[in-house]
């Protein structure tokens, strides 16, 4: 009788005992092939089963040392030289070399993946000309593995945020890549538990879709000695109130969000476990710049002028997000940007009568295509209200789980949708780039030739504060033609268990689990 009365231990209880850490995650992972993620949930999983040769120092987003234990830069600031760190293994105690990374680079630029984020490498000499085809033999592009430890990367022009960019730029295990099918199948299975070989902190113990990812504790890691935890327990959890329940409930140590409606709540009786940490992102509206009625720049102007954005950041988010008017966040690596666009409603109306639709008449009813997710519904309705009071626009709206929703608005089969794009590296170009015409990662159809040449200027810009300057023109010309319509910055506002220890702000999203601690 005395057993049958006993409380029961929680999940988050037993993850303490146990070393399991409980992440909210929000959405279904699609892939753990770290040349193919397309979102920020599934980076955060990826990050615990693959190094890059720098990873991410969560406070400052600057690059520490990862696989590679240091690096020389020559003078000019072109060549990179980086030393691998003698005991770094693949998960099945392989030893990582620099050829690993070379031929892992060279999968991640080849036109036959089509990898959405290839142009991040593309500060490498060479490294443009081969993703785009246009030069077949590798060896033209600046990657050179110096035998088993020492890579050397040469770069087109100096770009200081090179070192950022190969935190992202992960490496694979080449036998068992090829051993499970195509270098450049998609859907190859070599990427799945019991199959998959990296070399980061965890390994991919268990995938049970709908339920939860399991990344085990790698013990050929370079750094096991100094990991505390056993595992980390990834949860698709979708809904924010359903996580809010679960965390009260004491089945999770950190959620992935927190209903904007409970961030009062939380304030004022318990501040100690909420957390909002600012983060390098930005949510916009993604015209189709390649559909009627947005092939027409002053139809987009005019839905981006008629926003109220301090009213969504208001009414949605209780002040957890700030308005954005720019698509750089602020704090992007020393960047500030240009004055953005701005709310007038009477400009917004002259626009589309200048268009062809007076006060609305004959504009088509247009789908907004969102995530299914607590917040961004609620954005929309605002959103709504809005351009039916302003411009007599009819707007419906279409929720959507992740993968449909970012899939969708890749292949341009949306009309207009809400985007939020989070960074891979802390550099406005990370944020500009994909606005280049025929990027991967351009999923408005928008293009600019003088956009193009601006950013093409910067890249060769010896000077920062003349790189810059042209990277502001570059978004002010953006703006200017409404390619998007900034809504407001992200933030990440969650809640956390204080057993977390060492859970830092990171503008980035990104932690490295090997260094939190479950300790009461």
């Amino acid at each position: 009788m005395l057993g049958g009365c006993a409380q029961r231990e929680t999940s988050v209880e037993e993850g303490i005992r146990t070393k399991t850490l409980l992440v909210g995650n929000q959405n279904e992972p699609a892939t753990f092939d770290p040349h193919l993620c397309d979102s920020s949930t599934e980076v955060y999983i990826v990050t615990a089963l693959f190094e890059g040769l720098t990873a991410f120092d969560e406070k400052t987003a600057a690059a520490v040392p990862g696989t590679a234990e240091r690096w020389e830069v020559s003078p000019d600031g072109l060549v990179y030289t980086f030393h691998l760190r003698a005991n770094a293994k693949w998960s099945n105690g392989d030893r990582v070399t620099a050829r690993d990374f070379a031929w892992s680079f060279e999968r991640f630029l080849s036109p036959g993946l089509a990898s959405p984020y290839a142009y991040m490498l593309w500060p490498i000499r060479g490294a443009e000309a081969f993703t785009a085809g246009q030069a077949k033999d590798f060896s033209t592009v600046g990657i050179e593995a110096l035998g088993d430890t020492t890579l050397r990367l040469t770069l087109a022009q100096p770009a200081p945020h090179i070192l950022t960019i190969l935190a992202t730029a992960m490496p694979l295990h080449r036998a068992s890549v090829e051993q499970a099918g195509g270098v450049g199948d998609r859907t190859s299975p070599w990427a799945r538990p019991g199959k998959l070989v990296g070399n980061g902190a965890f390994t991919l113990a268990e995938w049970r879709p709908g339920a939860h990812v399991i990344a085990a504790k790698n013990p050929h890691y370079w750094g096991a000695a100094t990991n505390r935890l056993e595992r980390v327990k990834f949860l698709p959890i979708e809904k924010s109130d359903t996580e809010e329940l679960n965390f009260r409930a004491g089945q999770l140590h950190v959620t992935f969000d927190v209903p904007p409606t409970k961030i009062p709540v939380y304030r004022a009786e318990a501040p100690g476990r909420l957390r909002l940490d600012p983060q390098l992102s930005t949510f916009y509206v993604n015209f189709n710049a390649t559909k009627p009625p947005f092939t027409d720049a002053r139809v987009r102007r005019a839905f981006a002028l008629a926003l109220d954005r301090a009213a969504i950041a208001a009414t949605v988010f209780n002040g957890a997000r700030e308005p954005a008017r720019t698509l750089v966040p602020p704090n992007c690596g020393g960047y500030t940007g240009p004055a953005g666009q701005r709310d007038d409603f009477a400009a917004a109306r002259e626009l589309l009568a200048a268009a062809g639709f007076p006060g609305g008449k004959n504009f088509p009813a247009l789908p907004m295509l969102v995530r299914n997710d607590a917040a961004m519904p609620k954005v929309a309705e605002v959103i709504q209200a809005m351009w039916r009071r302003e411009l007599g626009v009819t707007i419906t709206i279409e929720p959507s789980e992740q993968k449909t929703w970012i899939e969708a608005q890749n292949t341009l089969r949306h009309t207009i949708a809400i985007r939020g794009w989070t960074a891979d590296f802390p550099d406005p170009t990370n944020f500009l780039d994909p606005f280049r015409a025929g990027v991967g990662g351009n999923s408005s159809g928008w293009a600019s030739p003088a956009f193009d040449r601006l950013l093409d200027q910067a890249a060769t810009a010896l000077d920062p504060a003349a790189r810059f300057a042209l990277l502001r023109q570059a978004e002010a010309l953006l703006l200017e033609d409404a390619g998007l319509a900034p809504l407001y910055h992200g933030a990440r506002t969650y809640l956390i268990h204080p057993a977390v220890k060492n859970w830092e702000p990171a503008p980035m999203g990104i932690h490295r689990y090997q260094l939190i601690e479950l300790r009461n």
